[in-house]
C-alpha cells in the first residue's frame, strides 16, 4: 500500500500529563515516523505510514490516551507522505492568542509511592519524586506550552540520570517536566526563628518529633503553605486556634491512609473514591462517636474535613509509626482571612507568630492554591470550594463566549475568564476583606490572563457596591474603556448551575437562589429568591417577606439581634426567658428596640441564611458567631431525622410570611421542646413552602427545571427534604455538580450572563 501522512491537532487537557510520551509510543510501536509537539493552542501530530494504519492511530489516541489527559476536539486530515526517517517529540511552539486547558496539580501516582519507599530506589525518601502521570502541574506553570523553561522548575538543572529518564521514551519520566532527584533538585529543611537547624531527611525526622510533641508546624506544600499539628490532642489544636485567631471553624484533617480514616469516620464508596482520587480534596465526612480526634477541630460539629496526602513530603511525614499522630490538623498557613502563604520570606515574616518551627522547600510556588473542599449528595460530589486538583480546569459552555473577565463576589471570591467555549474559574483566592486578599485576586487575574491568552472584552461585577471585586472590576473597565456588566448576585448563582449543565439558555427556569447575602436591585439585602431566569434577565414573582437587619454586619455576626429584628417586624414580643432576650441586657433591648423603631442603620433583608440565623438563637443554639454560616450549620447538625412535624409558612402575593412558622416555633421553645425537634420542624417547613411556591409558579409558567443555587443549598437536611418533594412532584432539578453551590461558583455565572448580553 502507498504511504500517506496524517496532520492531526489536539485540544483539552493534553499538556503536563504525559500526552506527548503516550504519543511517541504508539507511533514507535505501529512503526509510524514523523514528530508530536506541543503548541499554545494544544498538541499537533504530522506522521507518515499507511493509510489503515494511520487511521488506527487516530482512534487510539482517542481511546487509550492517558488517564490525567481530557481530549476536548481532534481533528485530522490526510495528504502526501512527507518521508520522514523516525519519530520524535520537536520542540515546542509558541503562538499567539492561542490557548489551551491546563492540568491541576496531581497527587503522587502509586508508582512513584512505591519508589519512595523502595530503598534501593536512587529517590528514596526523597520529597519531590514526581512522573508524567503526577506531580505538580498549574501551581509551578508560568506559561504555556508546558515545557520545563516556562515552570517554576527553570532553576533546577537536572542531572545527568534525570536527563536520561527525560529522554527515554520507555522511562516513566519521558519529558515529566518537573523531573528531578536529590542530586539536581529542590531540597527540604528544617529552620527555627530564621536558622536552619536540620536538612533533608533529619529535617523530616525532627518534623515528625516535633509533631509528635505537640508542637505547630508550618510546612511548605504544594499550593502554600499549612499549619499542622497533633489532631489527637487538644492542647496543641487549642493553642492553634488561639494563635490563628480562629475561634470555632473547623480544622482540616490529612490522615495517613483510608484504614486509618474509616477508624474515624463513616466512609461511603463515593467519599473513598473522592480520597483516593488524583485531585486529593478535603471531604466531608461524618465522625465515628468513637474517635478519639478533639473536640476542638470541629467544635460542636460532627463531620470532619478529611483529606489523604497527596505529596511524596505528605507521605514522609505521615509513615506509620506507633508515637506518631493518627491525624494531623492541616489547615491553610496564614492568620485569619488573609491569603495563604506560599514564599518562604513571607512565610517567616507573616507565620513566626503561629508556628513553632517551619518545614520549607526551595521548589517556588507561581499560583497560591489552597486545598478544594467537597462533600457527596446522592452518590456524586457535591463541590464546597474548588481549588487544588480541580482549579484551573475549565466549564464547557454552551455556546462561544467573547473574552471577559468576571470579577467574582466578595465572600469566597474566585474570578472568571471566558474565551471561546470555555470558562475558567479560577482557584479559591478568599474573603476580599483586606489589600492582601485585592492582590491575590490582582494577580490571580493577570495570571489567567495570560495563560490563556485573554484580553477582555468587557467586565463583569456584583451590583454591591462597596465590594472590593466591584471597586476592582470597575476602576479597571474605566481606565481601559471597556464595557462593565452589573450582574445581580442571585441571579448570577442561578447562570451558574444553569451554565454548569450546559443549558443554552433558549429556556428559562424556576431558580431557588437561597443565601445569607446578596445585594438586591432595590438596595435591600436579597438571599431568599424564587427567580424565573435564563442567561439575559431573571423575574422575580416571590421572595422571603423582608425584615430588618439592624446594623447590618452586627446582626449577621450576632444572630441573636436577627432574631429580637425579627419578632419585632412580625408583632411578637420580647419574652424574658427568650435566649437571645437575655442575650442583652434590658439597657441594650431598648437601644435596639429604638434602633428598629427610627430605622437606623437598618437595611431591609429577603435573606433565608439569616432566617436561619433568627431561628437557631431563638431555639437556643447560638446567640454569636465567629464564622459565617455558623449557627446554620450547628442548628442543622441538631435535626431529628425522624421528626415529622411542620412549622407552616405562608404564601401571600409575591411573599413568603413566615410569621406563623416563627410563632409556632416560639411556642416549642416554651414549651421545652428539644431543640432537635425545632430544627427538624423548622426545616420540614421551609420544604413543604419551597414545594407550595414551585407548584404555583409552575401553574403560572409551565417550567418544569429547577435550579437550586446558593449557601443555604450546603444545608444536606434542607436540600435533601426538598429534592425528595419536588422530584415527587415531576420536577427536574440541577444541583452544582462542578463549581460550589455558595458564592466560590458565582463568577461563573457573572461571565455567562455578561456574555450572553454581550452576543446581544
Amino acid at each position: 500500500m502507498s504511504m500517506q501522512s496524517a496532520r492531526i491537532h489536539i485540544s483539552g487537557i493534553v499538556q503536563g500529563v504525559g500526552f506527548r510520551p503516550f504519543v511517541y509510543n504508539l507511533a514507535t510501536r505501529l512503526g509510524l515516523r514523523g514528530w508530536v509537539r506541543n503548541t499554545s493552542a494544544g498538541v499537533d501530530i504530522e506522521v507518515d505510514g499507511e493509510h489503515d494504519v494511520l487511521v488506527a492511530f487516530i482512534h487510539a489516541v482517542r481511546s487509550e490516551a492517558p488517564a490525567l489527559s481530557h481530549i476536548e476536539e481532534l481533528t485530522s486530515s490526510f495528504g502526501g507522505a512527507h518521508g520522514f526517517r523516525s519519530f520524535e517529540i520537536i520542540h515546542s511552539e509558541s503562538l499567539d492568542s492561542a490557548f489551551q486547558p491546563i492540568s491541576p496539580d496531581v497527587a503522587v501516582c502509586d508508582d512513584c509511592l512505591r519508589e519512595l519507599f523502595d530503598p534501593s530506589d536512587r529517590r528514596y525518601h526523597y520529597p519531590f519524586i514526581n512522573c508524567t502521570n503526577c506531580g505538580p502541574r498549574f501551581t509551578i506553570i508560568k506559561d504555556i506550552p508546558y515545557d520545563r523553561p516556562q515552570t517554576t522548575m527553570a532553576p533546577f538543572a537536572m542531572c545527568q540520570d534525570c536527563e536520561r529518564e527525560y529522554t527515554d521514551p520507555s522511562n516513566r519520566r519521558f519529558h515529566a517536566q518537573p523531573v528531578a532527584c536529590p542530586s539536581c533538585g529542590p531540597r527540604v529543611w528544617l529552620e527555627r526563628q530564621g536558622t536552619q537547624r536540620a536538612a533533608e531527611a533529619d529535617a523530616i525526622q525532627q518534623t515528625r518529633q516535633l509533631l509528635a510533641q505537640g508542637q505547630i508546624v508550618a510546612i511548605k506544600g504544594l499550593g502554600g503553605f499549612h499549619l499542622a499539628c497533633d489532631a489527637t490532642r487538644a492542647g496543641p489544636v487549642a493553642e492553634l486556634r488561639a494563635r490563628k485567631l480562629r475561634v470555632d471553624k473547623p480544622f482540616a484533617l490529612m490522615m495517613p491512609d483510608l484504614e486509618t480514616i474509616e477508624r474515624h469516620c463513616f466512609v461511603s464508596r463515593t467519599e473513598r473514591e473522592l480520597l483516593v482520587s488524583s485531585a486529593r480534596p478535603i471531604v466531608l465526612l461524618r465522625r465515628k462517636m468513637e474517635s478519639n480526634i478533639a473536640e476542638q477541630v470541629a467544635p460542636h460539629q460532627d463531620w470532619l474535613g478529611v483529606m489523604l496526602p497527596y505529596t511524596p513530603l505528605h507521605y514522609l511525614l505521615l509513615e506509620g509509626a506507633d508515637d506518631f499522630p493518627q491525624a494531623l490538623v492541616m489547615t491553610s498557613g496564614n492568620l485569619s482571612e488573609e491569603p495563604i502563604a506560599t514564599d518562604n520570606e513571607e512565610a517567616r515574616q507573616g507565620l513566626s507568630s503561629l508556628a513553632d518551627v517551619f518545614l520549607m522547600h526551595d521548589r517556588d510556588i507561581h499560583v497560591r492554591c489552597d486545598d478544594s473542599v467537597v462533600r457527596v449528595l446522592e452518590k456524586e460530589i457535591y463541590p464546597l470550594r474548588r481549588s487544588r486538583g480541580y482549579a484551573p480546569f475549565p466549564v464547557k459552555l454552551p455556546w462561544e463566549a467573547p473574552p471577559l473577565l468576571a470579577a467574582g463576589p466578595e465572600l469566597k471570591n474566585t474570578f472568571c475568564i471566558t474565551n471561546r467555549n470555555y470558562a475558567f474559574l479560577s482557584h479559591h483566592i478568599g474573603d476580599l476583606e483586606n489589600y492582601e486578599t485585592l492582590r491575590s485576586l490582582e494577580q490571580g487575574v493577570e495570571h489567567f490572563e495570560r495563560l490563556f491568552r485573554v484580553r477582555p472584552e468587557a467586565i463583569a461585577y456584583d451590583l454591591h457596591p462597596n465590594y472590593l471585586a466591584t471597586r476592582y472590576a470597575l476602576e479597571r473597565a474605566a481606565r481601559e474603556n471597556l464595557p462593565a456588566f452589573g450582574i445581580q448576585h442571585h441571579h448570577a448563582h442561578i447562570a451558574a448551575c444553569m451554565a454548569e449543565h450546559g443549558l443554552d439558555g433558549s429556556q428559562p427556569v424556576i431558580g431557588l437562589s437561597f443565601d445569607g447575602t446578596g445585594y438586591g436591585e432595590d438596595g435591600a439585602i436579597w438571599g431568599g429568591e424564587f427567580l424565573v431566569a435564563d442567561y439575559r434577565s431573571y423575574q422575580r414573582p416571590f421572595h422571603l417577606a423582608y425584615f430588618p437587619l439592624p446594623g447590618g454586619d452586627a446582626s449577621i455576626r450576632k444572630p441573636a439581634r436577627t432574631a429580637l429584628a425579627l419578632l419585632w417586624s412580625l408583632g411578637l414580643g420580647w419574652e424574658g426567658s427568650l435566649p437571645p432576650v437575655v442575650e442583652f441586657q434590658e439597657e441594650e433591648r431598648q437601644l435596639l428596640r429604638a434602633q428598629l423603631e427610627k430605622r437606623i442603620n437598618t437595611p431591609m433583608t429577603s435573606s433565608l441564611g439569616r432566617l436561619f440565623d433568627a431561628a437557631a438563637a431563638l431555639a437556643g443554639v447560638r446567640q454569636a458567631v465567629n464564622y459565617e454560616g455558623q449557627a446554620a450549620i450547628e442548628f442543622e447538625a441538631l435535626a431529628d431525622p425522624d421528626e415529622a412535624g411542620i412549622y407552616s409558612f405562608e404564601l401571600e402575593q409575591d411573599q413568603v410570611n413566615v410569621g406563623s412558622g416563627i410563632a409556632s416555633l416560639l411556642g416549642d421553645v416554651r414549651a421545652g421542646i428539644p431543640a432537635s425537634k425545632i430544627s427538624a420542624r423548622f426545616h420540614n417547613g421551609l420544604a413543604e413552602m419551597i414545594q407550595t411556591t414551585i407548584r404555583k409558579m409552575n401553574r403560572d409558567t409551565g417550567i418544569r427545571r429547577v435550579a437550586l443555587s446558593g449557601g443555604v443549598w450546603q444545608n444536606l437536611t434542607l436540600i435533601g427534604r426538598t429534592l425528595s418533594l419536588l422530584r415527587a412532584d415531576g420536577f427536574t432539578v440541577y444541583l452544582h455538580r462542578q463549581v460550589p453551590t455558595n458564592d466560590g461558583g458565582l463568577a461563573l455565572g457573572q461571565a455567562i450572563i455578561a456574555a450572553s448580553r454581550l452576543r446581544g
